[in-house]
């Protein structure tokens, strides 16, 4: 078996990252294709697209083809993973790697097969599914193969997962469509509605980067945000302040608080005990907002610990799960549901 032959992909709604067995992450893009649409040629893919965001004249679009977690645009997901696959493993036409990819943990029959398919025809010989906080636990360094009670929370762009996993399966899980995209999207409304200032997507993205916090910071910090005044329709600068952003994305971290209380209330008791002990995993790129283990602490009671490099977490663990069949046979993803 080459080294090559066992591809994880960690396939999210912000970022695409691609895990080779022997070799580890060998690609880490944001999931944006952009198009022509008169001759429906792709121009470009990953990092280059997403610089066009919001930026292209009437014949070009960038898009994102995955929405919440799940596919939007099964063509455009499929040339995609087409381009990120023979980026990393070459265009062999005998050469068809294993692939296992993520999937949020509430997805339906039918976007499992939309992924599956995607897969194939993308260049998979054989695509397992496994489901986000298992593959987040697995890279996060947990054994959940054990007895005893884990929980994860899996803050991604479109979706957060939240999962409590014993013996390599999950026990209780909630599935939101609260995460990175939504933070976004609150910041962009609080600047319209507070500061009558019109900004983009990736000007939202920033301030949430910069100045963003779940959980009030010691020193308040602020940055410039440009965009277009609403009332005069010219372009605008305006001081933004991290409290703001705070009071911006309060409502979907509540959101996201009360789903993880919901997951704790359907937990067996022996789990619960363990978990009080253990304390909680966050994952995901939502992980690096400021503040935000000490927000779901505060909330739960419970200790809240950020993953290392959270953002990998899921990636590395598709691609270590691939090693263990066990894990594997053990998902129920991939057993006793005919998918044809």
């Amino acid at each position: 078996m080459g080294f090559s032959n066992e591809v994880g992909i960690d396939l999210g709604t912000a970022n695409v990252l691609v895990y080779i067995k022997g070799k580890g992450i060998v690609l880490n893009e944001p999931s944006v294709v952009a198009i022509n649409k008169d001759t429906n040629e792709i121009l470009a893919v990953g990092e280059e697209a997403r610089r066009m965001l919001g930026r292209t004249p009437g014949n070009i679009v960038a898009v994102r083809p995955l929405r919440d977690g799940v596919i939007s645009d099964y063509d455009i997901t499929e040339r995609m993973l087409k381009h990120f696959i023979r980026k990393t493993c070459g265009a062999g036409k005998f050469f068809k790697p294993k692939i296992m990819v993520c999937v949020p943990s509430g997805v339906t029959e039918v976007e499992k097969r939309a992924v599956r398919e995607a897969t194939l025809q993308a260049g998979g010989k054989d695509v397992f599914l496994m489901e986000e906080p298992v593959a987040a636990a697995i890279g996060a360094g947990l054994d959940i193969s054990k007895p005893d009670g884990t929980m994860v929370i899996d803050i991604g762009g479109g979706t957060t997962d939240i999962a409590v996993m014993s013996m390599g399966g999950i026990v209780a899980s909630a599935s939101v469509k609260i995460a990175g995209d939504k933070f976004d999207d609150a910041i962009i409304k609080y600047m319209r509605k507070e500061h009558k200032l019109y900004i983009g997507e990736r000007t939202a993205e920033e301030l949430k980067v910069n100045i963003g916090t779940a959980y009030p910071r010691e020193v308040n910090i602020s940055m410039e945000c440009r965009g277009r005044d609403l009332v005069t329709g010219l372009p605008k600068v305006v001081e933004v302040s991290s409290k703001e952003i705070m009071e911006a994305l309060d409502e979907s971290l509540s959101s996201i608080c009360e789903s993880i209380h919901k997951v704790l209330e359907m937990t067996p008791p022996e789990l619960a005990a363990d978990i009080s002990n253990t304390g909680i995993v966050i994952t995901g790129g939502g992980a690096l907002l400021y503040g935000i283990d000490k927000r779901i602490e505060q909330r739960t009671g419970l200790i809240s610990t950020i993953a290392e490099n959270p953002m990998d977490c899921v990636a590395i663990g598709t691609g270590k799960a691939l090693d263990s069949m066990l894990i594997l046979e053990n998902a129920a993803l991939n057993k006793k549901k005919p998918y044809m």
